[in-house]
């Protein structure tokens, strides 16, 4: 019985073990199999923050980004000193963040990442609470 039990409780911990991979696996996958750039935000003191995020254009060619939410410290960064470096494809360039904190601009930035991340979005969805994000145009 010790013996039988010993083997359930392996394939058990095999099973979960594999469960926890694969939800990683795809959680990497969702984040960052898409286009995926390098966001540069200063803090008030001056120092740099890297953040990796996704990005969408609109139908006129206005790129937009998404904090998930207003507490995202990159986002209370760019707050303080909306100039910042969008970094595409190894070029940086820079540009203004304007946040637009509004249901409008939510329902946008979340329309424009669904259609251009697909299954990657839907998947992030399930993992964040994305009811809270803002719209950042970057012009």
């Amino acid at each position: 019985m010790g013996r039988m039990h010993e083997m359930r409780t392996r394939g058990w911990i095999a099973i979960a073990t594999g469960a926890v991979l694969l939800f990683g696996a795809v959680t990497w996958w969702a984040l960052e199999s898409g286009e995926v750039v390098v966001l540069r935000t200063r803090d008030a003191r001056g120092a740099v923050h890297e953040t990796r995020v996704w990005i969408a254009s609109d139908e006129s060619g206005v790129l937009w980004i998404e904090a998930a939410n207003p507490e995202r410290r990159w986002y209370q960064d760019l707050l303080v000193r909306p100039e910042v470096e969008v970094v595409r494809g190894g070029t940086p360039e820079r540009r203004h963040a304007v946040p637009l904190p509004g249901p409008e601009e939510h329902a946008i930035v979340r329309r424009l990442l669904a259609q251009r991340y697909g299954l990657r979005d839907c998947w992030i969805g399930l993992l964040a609470d994305t009811s809270r994000s803002v719209g950042i145009r970057l012009e």
